[in-house]
């Protein structure tokens, strides 16, 4: 089913158990939500988390649980959060998910505000939007990998926002991905093959501590 080596997949691979992982790591996304409230902290947020996989059944973490408040919003999946931040009554929280259900891996991510955060707000949807219109691209022009966050990072210029450029994307696939090498969908120098590639996009404001996070795996089904 793939073209290229770096899109290769272990003998268990199914398609279908790919997008269950998607829909359970969606769910589970939502359940920590629901759990998110003025005065929590990342780490007790991440705590939290666990009971939430536990319900849905998830085999394993193939990621850390990255859970970002306030200006860690900025922060890269490699930087480390600023200790001692809570969760405001008027603030923003992003939260990104690598997990494996059945053998497959899901990654997920999303941003929300709490309280009256109009500003916080219209980056968190601004992210979302970003999303979906650098994987409409994806699914007609048949952009590849540079091209796509060449395209992305334009975009979020003319938004108003700041792109980061620090992400680019990433394979998945029956656990565990890392085997294959396939690097980041950034580098990709084709057209990438659905169900294979997770877009990330990060973007903050050009002048406040304060940013959004979206990824999802590209489908031509648009989400």
């Amino acid at each position: 089913m793939t073209h290229h080596d770096r899109e290769a997949v272990g003998p268990a691979y199914d398609p279908l158990r790919m997008q269950h992982a998607r829909r359970q790591s969606w769910a589970a996304l939502q359940g920590i939500r629901e759990r998110m409230r003025p005065g929590i902290s990342e780490d007790e947020a991440r705590a939290e988390a666990g009971q939430v996989f536990a319900a849905l059944g998830m085999d394993r973490l193939w990621h850390p649980v990255i859970i970002r408040i306030g200006p860690n919003t900025t922060k890269t999946y490699r930087e480390p959060s600023t200790s001692g931040v809570r969760l405001g009554e008027n603030d923003i929280y992003f939260i990104d998910l690598g997990l494996v259900f059945d053998g497959h891996e899901g990654d997920v991510g999303d941003t929300f505000t709490v309280g009256e955060a109009p500003r916080q707000q219209a980056c968190a949807q601004a992210a979302r939007d970003l999303f979906q219109d650098v994987a409409g691209v994806w699914r007609n022009r048949g952009l590849n990998g540079p091209s796509l966050y060449n395209y992305a990072h334009e975009r979020a210029e003319t938004m108003g926002w700041r792109f980061n450029h620090a992400i680019k994307g990433h394979r998945v696939s029956d656990f565990p991905h890392a085997v294959h090498k396939g690097g980041d969908l950034g580098d990709f120098e084709h057209k990438p093959a659905e169900g294979l590639w997770i877009l990330e996009i990060q973007i903050s404001h050009p002048t406040e501590p304060f940013g959004a996070f979206y990824e999802d795996l590209l489908t031509h089904a648009a989400s």
